[in-house]
């Protein structure tokens, strides 16, 4: 196993890490180097004897111990100075902007909502006023709000002032005394900053009675491990015991605490093939259906239909069709698989207190949690608001929790409406944790029909959430009312500005008749301009003309739980932790002339931007109306990557859940085919498809990477007596040190970053089949807190010209060039060897929203058949991939790029029987016996298949009918439009645009299901609505022409009429949906329809009336029943 710790970290290099009385040497990085030695544990037990005070009977103690970590983001010298503090308030209480050909410039902001913030983590949380003449500022406060005050004296000091202090005199305003510029100036925290945690001697003549807290009241750590003889680090320190080596060092361990190297290995996730029971005749019901479609289209070409062979010809062409699209959609799905994980085995390795984490410090990678958003106003900030709130309170460690919104709107709405969730997450996220709450959105949470009480214990339970109710409900209120606090706001400062210019312009003379020109800006909450979209666009204010902007709106929490307390808050969070995890709005930078290619654009700029500020390993994308039903679903997504063989996966894909749906799930919203079904399919080969939403990536994945070959590393390392670090070079021999900038732009913090987010998502090396893992305890180190350098080089990243002749977006990141980036991004994963895996957790991971009403779902199915599309005509089609793509995945891929091409066979094949019945011809000579038993057979297959597939994917028969009805509608309506659309776009370069040309609004609003009843025409309904018409009216003609026919065929108009029949029954939702709410369609139209029928069927008799020497039976009547 390739080795990572010397490897430099960006941070590491520009910090200067140790104080100046650590022993040992100093490595280049700035830790501490001390002779240790390995234990069978694969702790590092220091064996230095200089800093032990050898009196009496201690004198065989070996007190001193180091910690062997890789110098990872979360594992750099702690320095707790003032300095520290204040950069890092600064930072947190800044806005960052900038962009090309322009100062990146930090605000630092008094204020950033209306209300008032409570927490210290928030951003605008200040302390009390600063001491010093003439000063306003606000001194600093640490992680429980409290005042930081650098001086004994109790000087109270501001961040400004107290740097200027150091820089002119270094001595304190107050008492004169000079600073001190390192070390801690909290009592109760100790100073790591030398990388080596010291351990006072313990005196065997304590009775154990001394208090374990220090002056201040809070714990002591260090008083804890002298009175119980226990273990405190991070990673692998060890307290030893009397005598416990000898002087020679070969003696075994004789007491103590140890680690238990005993116990079993378990794995993290299992994977579950399906019954045999079911998959045997599953399996064997495809080949027969596939041998009989064989025979039956053979006899199809051989036995065409004389009297009418271009109703033949096009039914043989379309079934033909049809039975490759059947053949690429049923073979992936010969090895369906369920996967299971152990939550109980995760929290063993990477959270359980042993010798070497006696405090349970979590050992598990971080992850940075996107979220999308680009229009207040079609997308509610209230609803980003509770997906923002679901994230914060993830059952996570929240110093590994990382939260970034992208608003590519960079609307102030959308600014200030997450402040105020941040500032509600004061108290939403501690009462989660205490009273254990699920779903995590307030809003679902307190929409429960369900009784709140149920498994709740505590006797606090009921006045806590009545309280929280209504804390909510006035946070509902605020959000709802920030457009008009926003544009009063504005309308206030512009008339300030307004009168300044007219004094001005009296003072000066000038014309007062002459107009005032004043841009109307939109002004924040501290009374300057919003520079991002104002509410009147203006050059450099509009959607598309902006600068970048950051804002760290929650800073870092602190590495160690922050408890609560009774007095706190208005709910008694004693023994809760309250602290929250670190939450970043980025808006991106936008100039005329740039293509910012949509959201895969702001997906790859959050990328950039999390990669210098947190490198999370792993990655987790979120729409803005998807939010985490589960808390617990990181954790699963985590068994997969962190257990044997996770090295490999790319992605974890969730199915998609929704709310809001009609109970009869009219339009198939759910989709429960496609993700119960196909993806649990696909996941028995080379993993599901990327779809979009409420996946977790490897970052090392998404930077272009092909997976880790452990062999070829270690290969590489063979000849050194030491392991080396592993660099971007060894993970692609073709990319050179000189073309990192070409590949990942000019950011060095961010090349920096790449191997250490590698080495970060590795899996535990704790089994020896492991062969590409880290070691336990690697990542318990914190993380240094943020500077205003490392922020500024995230707002250059998230700028317009960044990404200028760099690979993002071709190789790197997510792919641009198609509507669906999402399945463009993972084939290309797959195609470099990846592998990916279906989640499907027993309670529903996350849920969001989906459109109810015929329309939105129809231009919702264009958007993605338009994607397929466009991918059909790429180099991302499957045909041109490499040989790491297996081949029941290509045969999924291809499908994903063939399937709208379907809709033009399927609209030919729906107005077949309408033709039928009008000329009075089948797609047959003769019903004949063969075709008879062909179609008997394929029908029986097809039924069977489908039950099978219900049990095997645990989906519902009406579900697997409606998800069959709206096929139809969308084949025959979206996928030809998409067809259509993308042939002009190859062809002939135009690009087509389906829009609403007319609405109405419905009239109930108190119905949650009102805007399934919505009529919007479009464009798209056209097809249906004329195959529909077309098979009714054929149906009344080919009725009436056999009654009064002299020789009547009942056999054909039957054969025609039962066809007709099946093309209306799957019609049924989308006429439905014509007709809007029931009850509301008057009578007479169908009437009317009804009449029409018939009248045109009779215009067709007058025209075309039966032969005058046509027999006649024996009754002489020509209403005859077979």
């Amino acid at each position: 196993m390739a080795s990572f710790s010397s490897q430099f970290s960006k941070k590491a290099m520009r910090t200067p890490g140790g104080s100046n009385g650590s022993q040992g040497s100093r490595s280049s990085n700035g830790q501490t180097v001390k002779f240790a030695r390995r234990t069978s544990s694969g702790r590092y037990i220091s064996l230095s004897r200089e800093d032990l005070d050898m009196e009496g009977d201690i004198s065989g103690d070996y007190m001193n111990y180091t910690v062997h970590i890789p110098p990872t983001p979360d594992n750099q010298p702690m320095d707790t100075s003032v300095a520290v503090k204040a950069e890092e308030q600064y930072v947190s209480n800044s806005l960052f902007t900038g962009g090309f050909n322009s100062v990146t410039r930090a605000h630092l902001m008094d204020k950033v909502i209306e209300s008032e913030v409570t927490h210290p983590q928030m951003a605008g949380a200040k302390g009390s006023s600063c001491a010093m003449p003439a000063c306003d500022g606000k001194i600093m406060k640490d992680e429980r709000g409290h005042d930081v005050i650098p001086c004994e004296c109790r000087f109270k000091i501001c961040r400004d002032c107290y740097l200027d202090a150091q820089k002119e005199t270094g001595l304190c305003p107050g008492c004169k005394e000079p600073y001190r510029v390192n070390g801690d100036y909290d009592d109760d925290v100790p100073d790591f900053s030398s990388g080596v945690l010291p351990l006072p001697a313990p005196n065997k003549g304590d009775n154990m009675t001394m208090m374990k807290r220090n002056q201040t009241g809070d714990f002591d750590h260090n008083r804890w491990l002298f009175e119980t003889q226990g273990t405190y680090g991070y990673g692998n320190a060890f307290w030893p015991q009397d005598d416990k080596y000898g002087d020679d060092g070969d003696e075994g361990l004789k007491g103590g605490m140890e680690e238990n190297t005993d116990k079993a290995w378990k794995p993290l996730s299992r994977k579950m093939t399906m019954p045999a029971a079911i998959m045997s005749p599953y399996r064997l019901l495809i080949l027969v259906r596939f041998v009989v479609l064989a025979f039956f289209l053979n006899w199809r070409v051989n036995n065409p239909n004389e009297d009418a062979r271009w109703l033949w010809l096009m039914s043989v062409v379309c079934e033909i069709w049809f039975a490759f699209s059947w053949i690429l959609d049923q073979i992936p799905k010969l090895s369906p698989v369920n996967r299971s994980t152990d939550l109980d085995v995760l929290r063993d390795k990477f959270e359980m207190p042993s010798p070497s984490n006696p405090t349970g410090r979590s050992d598990l990678p971080g992850i940075d949690m996107f979220v999308s958003t680009a229009d207040p106003e079609k997308e509610p900030p209230l609803v980003t608001a509770n997906t923002i709130l679901s994230i914060l309170a993830v059952d996570y460690p929240v110093e590994k929790v990382s939260c970034y919104i992208s608003d590519d709107g960079g609307a102030l709405l959308t600014f200030e409406a997450m402040a105020e969730a941040c500032s509600f997450a004061d108290l939403w996220v501690p009462f989660c944790k205490k009273h254990n709450i699920e779903p995590r959105n307030p809003d679902t949470y307190f929409s429960l029909k369900v009784d709140p009480t149920k498994n709740k214990s505590r006797p606090d339970f009921v006045k806590d959430r009545r309280r929280i109710k209504r804390e909510y409900d006035e946070f509902k209120v605020r959000i709802n009312g920030l457009p008009d606090s926003i544009r009063r706001r504005s309308d206030a400062f512009n008339a300030r500005e307004e009168m300044k210019m007219l004094k001005h312009m009296r003072e000066s003379g000038a014309d007062p008749l002459e107009p005032i020109k004043i841009q109307k800006a939109t002004w924040m909450a501290d009374g300057t301009h919003w520079p991002g979209t104002w509410a009147s666009p203006a050059p450099e204010h509009s959607k598309g003309d902006h600068a970048g902007i950051l804002q760290v709106m929650l800073k870092p929490p602190s590495p160690d739980p922050l408890m609560g307390g009774a007095d706190d808050k208005i709910i008694d969070f004693t023994d809760v932790d309250i602290r929250l995890p670190m939450f970043v709005y980025v808006s991106r930078e936008k100039r005329p002339g740039y293509d910012h290619n949509k959201k895969a654009g702001a997906m790859n700029a959050l990328v950039r931007a999390s990669a210098i500020l947190s490198n999370g390993p792993f990655i987790l994308n979120l729409d803005c109306d998807h939010y985490i039903y589960n808390c617990k679903a990181v954790r699963e997504g985590m068994c997969f990557m962190m257990d044997r063989g996770g090295e490999n996966i790319c992605y974890i894909q969730f199915p998609q859940r929704f709310e809001g749906i009609d109970p009869s799930d009219r339009y198939a919203n759910h989709n429960t085919v496609f993700f119960d079904g196909q993806m649990r399919a696909l996941d028995g080969v080379q993993g599901p498809v990327y779809v979009g939403t409420g996946c977790m990536f490897r970052r090392f994945a998404l930077y272009g990477f092909e997976p880790p070959n452990p062999d070829k590393y270690e290969q590489k390392n063979k000849d050194g007596a030491e392991t080396r670090p592993l660099t971007t070079t060894d993970f692609d021999p073709d990319l050179d040190l000189n073309l990192l900038p070409k590949r990942f732009g000019n950011s060095t913090m961010l090349a920096e970053s790449i191997p250490i987010a590698e080495y970060l998502g590795r899996p535990l090396a704790d089994h020896p089949a492991v062969k590409y893992g880290r070691p336990p305890g690697a990542l318990r180190v914190p993380r240094e807190p943020l500077d205003a350098t490392t922020v500024a080089e995230a707002v250059s990243a998230i700028s317009c010209w960044y990404e200028d002749k760099t690979e993002w977006g071709d190789r790197v990141g997510w792919i641009y060039g198609s509507v669906t980036e999402d399945v463009v991004t993972g084939y290309r994963m797959h195609n470099r060897g990846w592998h990916s895996v279906y989640c499907v957790t027993k309670r529903d991971a996350f849920r969001g929203s989906a459109p109810i009403n015929l329309t939105d779902r129809l231009h919702q199915v264009l958007r993605w058949a338009t994607g397929s599309v466009e991918i059909f005509f790429s180099r991302n089609n499957a045909f041109l991939a490499s040989r790491k793509l297996k081949i029941l995945q290509r045969l999924a891929y291809l499908n994903v790029g063939i399937y709208p091409f379907t809709s033009i066979f399927l609209i030919v094949y729906c107005f077949l029987p309408a033709l039928s019945l009008f000329s009075g011809f089948f797609i047959v000579q003769r019903l004949s016996i063969a075709f008879l038993a062909y179609l008997l057979t394929i029908t029986i297959c097809l039924i069977s298949l489908a039950i099978l597939e219900l049990r095997w994917s645990g989906i519902g028969l009406e579900e697997w009918w409606r998800n069959e009805q709206f096929w139809l509608i969308s084949g025959t309506s979206a996928h030809l439009a998409a067809v259509v659309q993308g042939l002009l776009k190859v062809i002939a370069g135009i690009e087509i645009s389906f829009t609403l040309t007319s609405k109405s609004a419905g009239e109930d609003n108190d119905d949650i299901y009102a805007e399934l009843y919505l009529v919007k025409w479009t464009s798209l309904m056209i097809p249906p609505i004329v195959i529909a018409m077309t098979n009714m009216i054929a149906i009344g003609f080919a009725f009436i022409r056999t009654i009064y026919s002299t020789t009547p065929q009942w056999s054909k108009f039957i054969g025609g009429a039962f066809f007709s029949f099946w093309v209306l029954a799957h019609l049924y939702p989308f006429a439905k949906g014509l007709m809007g709410r029931r009850g509301k369609t008057p009578t007479i139209v169908f009437v009317w329809s009804g009449l029409i029928a018939i009248t045109i069927s009779l215009l067709w008799m007058a025209i075309s009336p039966p032969s005058a020497n046509a027999t006649t039976d024996s009754s002489g009547a020509g209403f005859q029943f077979p």
